[in-house]
Formats: structure tokens, C-alpha cells, sequence
């Protein structure tokens, strides 16, 4: 890292020093310093090094609040560890606060007074945003997005070349009256897509085309903003995370859909449904759910009907940290999987409890720290294993890719599918 100049101190000094509400105070000094949380972390479990406990990272950004923020804090620092936001200082934090948290937030739900140690490890991604000190191949993810419209840069034309070729094999098995419709207006979803599918995983787009077909949806994906991904909610940049999320909703508006289906990516469904209107200050003109609840209405509906017996493998489900702990979806993902497959067994523990897979917060994007990443995924890989289970479903493909890694890393021998795929398999068409 090169030498810190006094212009990017002073911009996330001042970023600090202009807080919108007491938040960020409230859970700086909440903090007791128990140690409850250690154990909660994988990067903890994983390393058993004290400078991965969540609460040392909480300790970063609040010894730099008291160095600036407080007065006994700027007359004597050493009375209260405060801290003076130097090369050091930021080199702690990019290590910290980018190299070693997913931002899964399970430290949350085990700290004992609920300090929101993910949004603190947030605001200091965002001090470090400021400073221009995001992590070169993060950013390089965020800059294609708003560069190209996906963030993996894929061009129009390959694009639709994928789709179409996604067509056919969808209307060899449903007949030619299935379609995977692009740009067209007036649809009641615009569907969006994590650029993996077209990229590595094409399949799983026809797996939501057949149930599109057999629910007779009126839908459509925009090939200009078809990405359902945000890396701007990890790079801590506020203004890239408003920019994309910006652009989806306009597109929603422009093909005039009535509803925003977010396809399967845990961060993807957090950045456009619960922080999108944030980011944009308004609510939404038109519906926004995830893809899970959308084929959940459909089974409840009788829009589609499934036989489980067509998925005989033992099954277990890996819950997306931003689905399941920071959205909820805990009992929406099971009643799927149940109508779905005859055998189901859940890891230990699971739902909002359950370890993340290892690939969050930014982690698949960011090669500075792969070692690390597929490091903490043995705890998840351990999960899997002790199940038995020959088939892993998980509604996100970021959690995919990083499964499929743990999967040959550590000799699992298991199948990763989506919640469309597992479905699709099961579907009974008419």
C-alpha cells in the first residue's frame, strides 16, 4: 500500500464525523469486550489468531471514533485506546475488515448485547472506500458492473447467443411454444440473473424458464440490465451501491413490469430489496421479491404441481447468510425443499444459526484471499459431510461457486443445485 496522503485521511475522517444518526455511536460503545463472539466466527475457529474475534474488528473503527470524535480521545489516547488513522491503522483495516469477514453477521446473533458488528465492519469498509484502499480485484468487479451492466462484463451478443441457445434446450423438452423472452415490454416480472448463470451455470436458466412455462408466467430479462448482483454493498462505496441498484430499478420502469423477481443471489436480493430504497431514499413503484417466494406462491397457488418422488438423493440445504439471518426467508426456503425432494436433512446447525459458506462479503471476488476463504469453508464442508447428503441446495450462486470449490477441495462428492433446479426436477408438466 502506498503512503497515506493527508487528502484521503481527511475524507474518511470526515465521513466518520458526519453521521447521519447514533447508530454507528450506540454499538461502538456498546461493546463490553465478553468475547462471546469468537467463537462464532470462522475466521476465529478457523485461525485461532485473537485478531480475527469480531470484536477486534469492532475495536479498529472505534478506537479511530474516539482518536476523532471524542475529547478525551484527542487531549489522552492512550487513557482510551485511541488511535490515530495512519499507514498502520489502515493496513490493520483493509486485512480486517476486507480479508477477514463475509459480513455473514452470525457474530450478531451471538454477541451478548447484540452489537451490529456487520454494519460497523461495513461503515469501515466505507472509510476505506473513501480512501480509495477497496481491494484492487473487489473494485475491478464493481467497475465492470458499472462499466458494462454486469459485473463480469459479459457482452450483449454472447449473451444473447446464451439465451438463445438456452431455448432450444428448454423447447426440446417442453415444445416449442416455451420461450425465454428478452426485452419485451409490458410483462407482469422482469427477472434478473447473477452473470455466473450465462457465464458458467446456463442450465439453471432453464430450470426457471420450465417452471416459468408451467406457472403460463408472463415474464421477461432485459439484456441491458439483467444483473441482479451488487458488489458495491461489499466495497463499501454508497455511491456505486446506488448507481447499480439505480439502473435495475429504472429498467423495471422502462419495460413496464410490475414486479422486480430477484433471482438466486443472497447479496443480490439484499442490495435491491432491503437496502435498494435505501440507497435510491424511496419506495419502489412496483413489487420486488425474491425467487424463492415467487415459486413458493406458485406450489401454494397450484400453479405448478411437483412429485418429490423425482428427487429420490438425500438432500440438505445450505442457508445464504443474507437470505435466511439478514432476510428471513428461514421457513420459505423449507416448505420448498419439502415440496420438492422425498429426503431432507438439515446441517447443524442451520437456518439462522447455520455458518456461512466462506464466499460472502465480497470473499469470491477478492483473490488477495483465497487461502483464507477456502481455509474457513472446511467448517461448512464438515457441515455437509456429517449429513450424508449426496445433494446441496442453496438459492444463490455466489454460495454455489464457493460449494462447488469446497466440493473438490475437500472431497465431498456431493451435487450443488439451486432452489430452481431441484424444482425443476420435480416439476409435472401438462
Amino acid at each position: 500500500m502506498e503512503k497515506l496522503t493527508t487528502e484521503q485521511i481527511d475524507k474518511a475522517i470526515q465521513l466518520l464525523k458526519m453521521r447521519p444518526d447514533s447508530k454507528l455511536e450506540t454499538h461502538l460503545n456498546a461493546c463490553v469486550h465478553c468475547g462471546l463472539c469468537a467463537e462464532s466466527c470462522m475466521y476465529y475457529k478457523t485461525m485461532h489468531d485473537d485478531k480475527y474475534m469480531p470484536a477486534r474488528k469492532v475495536e479498529l473503527v472505534a478506537a479511530l471514533y474516539r482518536k476523532y470524535c471524542t475529547l478525551t480521545g484527542r487531549v489522552a489516547p492512550f487513557l482510551v485506546n485511541a488511535r490515530p488513522l495512519d499507514d498502520k491503522m489502515a493496513e490493520e483495516m483493509i486485512d480486517a475488515l476486507f480479508g477477514a469477514c463475509t459480513m455473514c453477521g452470525r457474530c450478531v446473533k451471538h454477541c451478548s448485547i447484540g452489537v451490529d458488528i456487520a454494519y460497523i465492519v461495513h461503515f469501515g469498509r466505507r472509510m476505506l472506500a473513501a480512501m480509495n484502499l477497496v481491494p484492487a480485484t473487489l473494485q475491478a468487479t464493481v467497475d465492470a458492473a458499472l462499466q458494462t451492466g454486469n459485473n463480469m462484463a459479459i457482452p450483449t451478443d454472447d449473451f444473447v447467443d446464451t439465451i438463445q441457445w438456452m431455448e432450444e434446450d428448454l423447447q426440446d423438452e417442453c415444445g416449442p411454444e416455451a420461450r425465454i423472452p428478452l426485452n419485451e415490454t409490458d410483462k407482469n416480472i422482469l427477472y434478473t440473473l447473477n452473470p455466473r448463470e450465462p457465464k458458467f451455470f446456463p442450465l439453471s436458466i432453464v430450470a426457471m424458464a420450465k417452471i416459468f412455462y408451467a406457472a403460463k408466467e408472463s415474464w421477461t430479462i432485459s439484456t441491458h440490465m439483467y444483473d441482479v448482483t451488487n458488489y458495491g454493498l461489499f466495497s463499501g462505496n454508497n455511491e456505486h451501491a446506488k448507481r447499480i441498484a439505480q439502473r435495475l430499478h429504472d429498467e423495471v420502469l422502462n419495460k413496464h413490469c410490475k414486479m422486480l423477481v430477484l433471482g438466486e443471489c443472497g447479496h443480490g436480493s439484499r442490495a435491491n430489496r432491503w437496502e435498494g430504497p435505501n440507497y435510491l431514499q424511496q419506495a419502489y413503484e412496483f413489487e420486488t421479491i425474491t425467487v424463492v417466494e415467487l415459486i413458493n406462491s406458485y406450489i401454494r397457488e397450484g400453479r405448478i404441481k411437483l412429485d418429490k418422488s423425482l428427487n429420490q438423493e438425500l438432500v440438505t440445504l445450505h442457508d445464504p447468510c443474507n437470505l435466511v439471518r439478514n432476510g428471513g426467508l428461514v421457513e420459505e426456503l423449507r416448505f420448498t425443499i419439502n415440496q420438492a425432494v422425498t429426503n431432507f436433512k438439515e446441517m447443524t446447525p442451520h437456518g439462522i444459526d447455520n455458518f456461512c459458506c466462506g464466499g460472502g462479503g465480497g470473499q469470491l471476488a477478492m483473490s488477495e484471499y483465497n487461502e483464507r476463504r477456502i481455509a474457513i469453508g472446511e467448517i461448512k464442508a464438515n457441515q455437509i459431510r456429517n449429513t450424508g447428503a449426496k445433494v446441496v441446495v442453496t438459492p444463490c450462486h455466489n454460495c454455489v461457486d464457493q460449494l462447488m470449490q469446497l466440493n473438490s477441495t475437500y472431497k465431498l462428492n456431493v451435487k450443488i443445485k439451486t432452489i430452481a433446479e431441484v424444482v425443476a426436477d420435480a416439476l409435472v408438466l401438462e
